[in-house]
């Protein structure tokens, strides 16, 4: 199952969930406030350092996280 991040539009809160690709869009509650006021965080695929100036020099064995 893949994983989701969100983000609480009301109280900035950041999470993980693992659920199944059918339960993508729907409605989950902020584990900090509770609220179902939460948007879909675009992440970077696994391995990916972003501009990580130290991973673009050394290629994918970067340890620099």
């Amino acid at each position: 199952m893949p994983i989701y991040e969100y983000r609480c539009t009301l109280c900035g809160k950041e999470f993980e969930m693992i659920r199944p690709i059918q339960d993508e869009d729907k409605a989950v509650a902020c584990p900090a406030c509770g609220k179902k006021k939460i948007e879909k965080v675009i992440s970077l695929p696994a391995g990916s350092h972003g501009s990580c100036q130290a991973c673009s020099a050394s290629g994918p064995s970067c340890s620099s996280t």
